[in-house]
């Protein structure tokens, strides 16, 4: 299942043909798995691709991306399309680079500590209990929605000591069109400045605006309290700055909140959703889950300790990552000269790595397209490729919560299959939208049956 990268004999690689001053980009825009799909297996690990005037090199092998994310990370930054999400986040993690980036993971990575992580279980499961409050047997539900409103509460409350349980939906409904708005945006030829009002701007204005007043009044009663809760707000609120002692101002702790918000609740809820609508199709990986489920927890709810004797759980939401991996695709711009994979990368010039490709490239997986949890439990994930699985990303720049979502994804999936089976509703009408991450795009519908029924 591994191979040997096959290298182009010319100095650049094959690739589609750019059409006109577009260069590839409509087709791009148009379907972008089906086209990141169609690149690799036209033209192989190395495809060359022109996207208006900036020049993509897209690489699909694990080997090419440990030299981009690890060997040579520190010859490129975050690609064009993730910088034009500054515009929503700021210079948070997510899109800030250099000296400034490096000093913002330090004073974060303390809060996803494996002892602070462990405390984090019981809120992640006393919240879902109480979503499941509200569920009845034959109910019709879209979970996507579900998990996003929960999953945002949970990041609240863990990160940031806050309940926005009563908000929860509004702050959802202001993600979703940021998130919408950016897919929009980086397909634009012309992108015309926030302030003229266009109902495009007046409604990504007016999400952001209402996200901001709810983080800003979160920072507010923190320093007004003075109070250290040993959440990464606080740790955030009382850092200073090692040479010259001054502490972050509100914009950038909002900066901060705003990409903990987005990254902490997006990536869970999408992953939940994906993981239900598979094992609403596969019968026999649900009725695994279920036997694992009802044997460990004997009918209680699962807790921080029980995550080791749930490695079923753990597999189903592994491969549901694999096949839908909420990054579908990172980008990464060179800021010298260099070369990946013995190619010459000019400065300026973008690398793409897209987890949908690799993840489902059969010299990496057998029968790669079949969603088989199974695979993961005698010890693939040490025997393939360190990149040929990366959901997480990788390298100095691997996402600082991922240990966070692992157990966060297999405590609700705990949580809600030992008293729930899901199955996809009659309309359910699921389909890709590949933006920021991987969602359904109408949501995903289900109908919830009360499990001992």
């Amino acid at each position: 299942m591994s191979s040997t990268t096959v290298r182009p004999t010319s100095r650049k690689a094959p690739g589609p043909k750019p059409r006109g001053l577009l260069g590839n980009a409509k087709e791009f825009t148009r379907d972008r798995l089906g086209f990141l799909d169609e690149c690799f297996h036209q033209y192989g690990d190395f495809v060359s691709i022109r996207l208006v005037n900036r020049r993509v090199l897209i690489v699909n092998h694990p080997d090419q991306v440990e030299e981009v994310l690890v060997t040579r990370n520190r010859d490129f930054i975050k690609h064009f399309a993730l910088r034009s999400a500054k515009m929503n986040l700021g210079e948070g993690l997510l899109t800030s680079d250099g000296d400034f980036w490096r000093r913002q993971r330090k004073l974060a990575q303390p809060a996803f500590h494996r002892e602070r992580i462990a405390g984090y279980a019981s809120v992640m499961v006393e919240y879902t209990e109480r979503m499941l409050k509200g569920w009845a047997d034959g109910q019709a539900r879209d979970i996507q929605d579900d998990m996003m409103r929960l999953t945002l509460e949970i990041v609240a409350k863990t990160l940031f000591d806050a309940d926005v349980s009563d908000q929860s939906s509004d702050v959802s409904q202001a993600m979703e069109v940021l998130m919408r708005n950016f897919n929009k945006t980086i397909g634009r030829l012309v992108k015309l400045p926030n302030w003229i009002p266009t109902p495009f701007n007046i409604q990504g204005n007016r999400a952001r605006k209402g996200l901001n007043d709810i983080i800003f009044r979160i920072i507010a009663e923190r320093r007004a309290s003075g109070e250290n809760r040993g959440d990464l707000l606080s740790m955030l609120l009382h850092a200073q700055d090692e040479e010259s002692g001054v502490g972050m101002t509100d914009r950038q702790l909002r900066d901060e909140a705003m990409t903990l918000f987005l990254a902490g609740h997006e990536t869970t809820a999408n992953t939940l959703a994906w993981v239900f609508w598979l094992l609403a199709q596969n019968p026999d990986a649900e009725a695994k889950l279920f036997a694992e489920l009802d044997s460990v927890l004997q009918g209680r709810a699962p807790t921080f300790d029980d995550l080791p004797r749930l490695p079923y759980a753990d597999a189903v939401v592994t491969e549901s990552l694999r096949l839908y991996p909420t990054v579908w695709l990172i980008g990464r711009e060179a800021i010298v000269p260099t070369e990946v994979g013995g190619l010459a990368v000019a400065k300026g010039d973008t690398v793409y790595m897209s987890q949908w490709v690799i993840h489902r490239d059969p010299r990496n997986f057998d029968d790669p397209l079949t969603y088989k949890p199974d695979r993961w439990l005698d010890g693939l994930a040490k025997r393939i490729h360190r990149y040929a699985y990366f959901p997480f990303g990788g390298g100095p720049r691997i996402c600082v919560g991922n240990q966070f979502a692992q157990m966060e994804s297999v405590l609700l999936l705990a949580s809600i299959a030992r008293k729930y089976r899901l199955t996809l509703a009659p309309d359910a009408d699921v389909v890709l939208l590949p933006t920021m991450t991987l969602r359904a795009d109408h949501g995903v519908k289900v109908i919830l049956h009360e499990r001992g029924r």
